[in-house]
């Protein structure tokens, strides 16, 4: 006689076998599920209202909203933006709101809500607004650019964060518990394991599952031999999303704090993710006008050669020249002086927008010209002895401006005394007039 797939002996995934069913089993998430934290004052007064659940991959979004639907003995409904659209939508709202008819409140649960389109986000407006349902939103993208405005103003946003190893160690304890011996391996193993899950709790439960059912009795794995087990996971990073802004954020800071070996991890990060190189390269040249500057000319000049050089070679071998041009731009002194000049200028530039400039620099290459004075009075540079006349280039009525305030870093520190002689040659030649 065939067993029942329903019969207890029949044995379960070990990550359903260890799903929680109580706010204390979750692993980690203190912050927010902790005695006095902001969701577990919601959950304890039994008064749940609309928010999203924002954090990484298996962290327990979903399951913390099935207990929550458990613990307030409101109906559950689980939907997901990938599978689900405007009918599966509808025909969840019209029941809700039968339901509700009966007193019976609905949690409705939406995981990966961000993949809803603006219209499908604003069409639960009015059934979150009067109570149908309360929605219970699931991302791993930042809310504040997938979702609606309006949906945001009636949701509160909380983030869960990837479990960290103290988390990651309460659950292979469980698993151990359940599996009825140690976990398998070496000690250095185990903390190779917790690596490979990279705050991934549903990943790192697979992992154990895997070890688990690999690994003959008394075999212990030490790391070789565990890399050989299980499969290294692909690095999490999404191109088009908020880990490309944040992972290029960390890169541009870390080369701006000249902290160049987080800056060379960060860009190894984002090339391992399957980040285009030539974005890399288009940052770095940024970087190199907007942050190194005059304090070392070289920096722009070898930003180019470096797309240069990853042009013409391509990966893995050009990603050398970047991997370079990251140390060089890591320790070369810093200066935004340029870039502070420029948009002081272009400010400038709006103020007084229509001035012209005065007659002394304009040529005069007819005689009606001459007789309304342009040119009048200008001196050729080359025919003083310092090579500066020290003369006013800006518009009368506008008076002299200064945009450019080189530091005292770099090659900027020879413009910064080039500046200093002009301007004192200037005064004194003002002076003289």
């Amino acid at each position: 006689m065939q067993q029942s797939l329903f019969a207890d002996s029949v044995s379960r995934p070990l990550a359903d076998r260890m799903r929680p069913t109580k706010i204390e089993d979750i692993a980690g998430q203190s912050e927010l599920l902790g005695d006095g934290a902001p969701l577990r004052r919601m959950i304890d007064s039994g008064k749940l209202s609309s928010f999203i659940l924002w954090g990484p991959p298996g962290c327990g979004k979903t399951t913390l909203a099935r207990i929550l639907a458990s613990k307030t003995n409101m109906r559950f409904v689980a939907l997901s933006a990938v599978f689900s659209g405007v009918a599966d939508l509808r025909k969840a709202f019209e029941e809700a709101e039968k339901y509700r008819n009966y007193g019976e409140g609905t949690l409705l649960f939406i995981d990966e809500i961000h993949r809803f389109n603006r219209a499908q986000q604003d069409g639960f407006l009015p059934y979150v607004e009067n109570g149908t349902v309360v929605l219970v939103g699931a991302t791993t993208e930042n809310p504040s650019f997938e979702l609606n405005s309006a949906l945001l103003s009636r949701c509160k946003v909380f983030t869960l964060k990837p479990l960290d190893a103290d988390a990651l160690n309460t659950l292979t304890a469980r698993a151990e518990t359940l599996q009825h011996r140690p976990l398998p391996v070496t000690a250095e193993a185990r903390q190779m394991l917790i690596e490979l899950a990279d705050g991934d709790g549903r990943y790192f439960i697979n992992l154990l599952e895997t070890v688990y059912d690999l690994t003959a009795m008394n075999e212990i794995l030490d790391t070789d031999t565990l890399l050989k087990v299980v499969q290294k996971r692909a690095p999490m990073y999404d191109k088009d999303r908020e880990g490309h802004y944040n992972l290029i954020s960390a890169l541009h800071k870390s080369l701006r704090g000249s902290d160049t070996d987080a800056a060379l991890y960060w860009a190894a990060r984002m090339i391992d993710g399957g980040e285009d190189p030539k974005y890399l390269l288009r940052r770095l040249t940024r970087f190199a006008s907007e942050d190194v500057g005059l304090a070392d000319p070289m920096a722009l000049q070898l930003a180019l050669a470096a797309w240069d050089s990853y042009d013409r070679l391509g990966s893995p071998e050009g990603e050398l020249a970047i991997a370079e041009l990251i140390i060089y731009l890591g320790t070369a002194p810093k200066s935004n002086a340029t870039e502070t000049a420029w948009y002081a200028a272009k400010k400038c530039a709006r103020e007084f927008s229509s001035l012209t400039p005065p007659a002394h620099i304009l040529n005069a290459p007819t005689a009606m010209m001459k007789e309304m004075g342009y040119g009048k009075g200008y001196v050729y540079d080359h025919d003083t002895p310092e090579g500066f006349s020290g003369q006013d280039y800006f518009p009368e009525s506008m008076g002299r401006k200064s945009f450019y305030h080189p530091v005292e870093r770099g090659f900027e520190r020879e413009i910064r005394r080039r500046l200093e002689y002009w301007n004192k040659l200037r005064i004194q030649k003002n002076a003289q007039e």
